[in-house]
């Protein structure tokens, strides 16, 4: 088939109906009805060569504002208010940032005046005249800036770049508690080096107490401690005298204690366990009170049969009842004002030297002997009739005179003094007891006796009261 072949010329019709499709184009692009100066657009483009389309282009901003439809209208005052908007929303925003940089320039004050403050404190101990004298004026500075700080605040007198005057003053807040933290650590450290060389003065000074106290303690404990009863006389024997020599045995018992719980430390045995066998189940107030768990055991072991004319020597004979007045004072003052390892020396085989054998075989037990000096060389010379020349011997030796000067004082009274105590669980009473420690009458708690720590005496119708340990019921 032979191909169709376009003509040359593109027919008139066909040519009008594109430029009636360009028009519209253009019209529906910017608005421009062909009225508008459509005939004008073909023939004067024609003359000059210029197209349609680019003409339009070329129109001015106030041609197309008066063709433009009515949304075009809306469109533009909605633009117009979002720009009112927008310029209050930054308005705003300024303001803000304005008040934040006041706030912050109040704040870097208050804390330049702290660390200030802090120094201040710092300077009095130990005193710096020049350090308060710059801290002073440092906390009078800050607080004019504080009052020029109102001032600008009530005239609206603000800073022109506000976000770098916030990170100056928040840098600055910063630096001053860096300062103020400092400041403290350095208060810190010398309160803790005042404190150690108080501790260090507080350790010294209990050591001249502990040395004082042990002076004081021998003294008491010496033999010339009872000098006051040099002149007594039976006839003149009052309740009187006998509260002395209580006190001292008690003392003696204490000082013996001491040295055992001493000795059962440096063996390494368990206190607590020790004193849970002494009295089973009592629960201590404070840790520090089991010694008195060991003072009961001590003191119930050597006031055992105290209450029987010959203490512990069942095979010793007494004269009658007048006599045995007489004896009993006459040991008391025989005994009384020499030291315990003297007239043990002296009559090893006296009725005293008896009693503190049996006394010693009964208290001491083998076990306890060999833990704490690693054989049992103190009980075989004291078996065979010789003293050890121990301090653990001496520290026994002399608390068993002072419970034997006791038993004999109190044998000299007519009626004889008698000995009492409680059983474990009974009713505190103000009358017969004391005890030892005050936190057991702490408030909605019923104290029981627990143990009987030093036992009680009767003379007459004078009583000494009995030391016990309470616990709760």
């Amino acid at each position: 088939m032979d191909s169709v072949k376009r003509p040359a010329t593109t027919p008139s019709k066909s040519r009008i109906a594109r430029a009636i499709s360009k028009v519209l184009h253009v019209r529906a692009i910017t608005g421009i009805t062909p009225s508008d100066g459509l005939q004008k657009v073909k023939t004067k483009d024609r003359i000059q060569g210029v197209k349609p389309q680019d003409k339009i282009k070329e129109m001015k901003p106030h041609e197309k504002t008066r063709s433009s439809k009515p949304q075009d209208k809306v469109k533009a005052d909605f633009v117009h208010v979002h720009c009112k908007l927008g310029e209050k929303e930054d308005e705003e925003i300024a303001n803000r940032l304005a008040r934040k940089s006041v706030l912050g320039k109040i704040f870097a004050s208050i804390s330049s005046i702290k660390a200030a403050y802090a120094r201040l404190q710092f300077a009095q101990s130990p005193y710096d005249a020049e350090a308060i004298q710059s801290s002073d004026e440092m906390v009078v500075s800050e607080l004019k800036t504080l009052a020029e700080v109102k001032r600008c605040f009530l005239k609206k007198q603000f800073d022109s770049f506000p976000e770098k005057s916030l990170l100056t003053y928040d840098l600055q807040e910063q630096k001053n508690m860096v300062k103020t933290y400092e400041i403290t650590g350095k208060k810190l450290e010398y309160e803790v080096k005042l404190k150690e060389s108080e501790i260090t003065f507080l350790k010294e000074k209990l050591e001249e107490c502990k040395k004082e106290n042990w002076l004081l303690e021998k003294r008491l404990n010496a033999s010339g401690s009872l000098s006051v009863l040099d002149n007594l006389h039976m006839s003149g024997l009052s309740p009187h005298h006998f509260v002395p020599v209580l006190r001292h045995t008690v003392r003696s018992i204490r000082t013996f204690v001491k040295l055992m719980v001493k000795e059962m430390q440096s063996v390494g045995w368990n206190l607590e366990a020790a004193a849970n066998v002494i009295h089973p189940g009592v629960s201590y107030c404070k840790q520090e009170h089991i010694c008195f768990a060991f003072e009961s055991y001590v003191s119930k072991e050597m006031f055992d049969s105290f209450h029987i004319p010959n203490f512990v020597l069942t095979n010793e004979s007494l004269p009658e009842h007048k006599h045995c007045r007489r004896l009993f004072f006459e040991r008391f003052t025989e005994l009384k004002s020499v030291k315990a390892k003297d007239y043990l020396c002296q009559k090893p085989k006296s009725t005293f030297g008896k009693f503190c054998r049996a006394k010693y075989l009964r208290l001491v037990h083998p076990k306890m002997e060999s833990s704490f000096f690693g054989d049992l060389t103190q009980r075989n010379l004291v078996k065979s009739g010789e003293y050890p020349e121990t301090t653990f011997f001496s520290t026994f030796a002399e608390m068993s005179k002072r419970v034997w000067l006791l038993h004999c004082l109190a044998y000299s009274f007519d009626p004889v003094a008698t000995i009492f105590q409680f059983k474990k669980m009974c009713r505190f009473s103000d009358v017969y007891m004391d005890s030892v420690s005050d936190e057991a009458f702490l408030p909605e708690t019923e104290p029981c006796l627990a143990f009987t720590v030093i036992p009680g005496f009767k003379i007459g119708k004078t009583i000494i009261q009995s030391q016990v340990y309470l616990s709760k019921a």
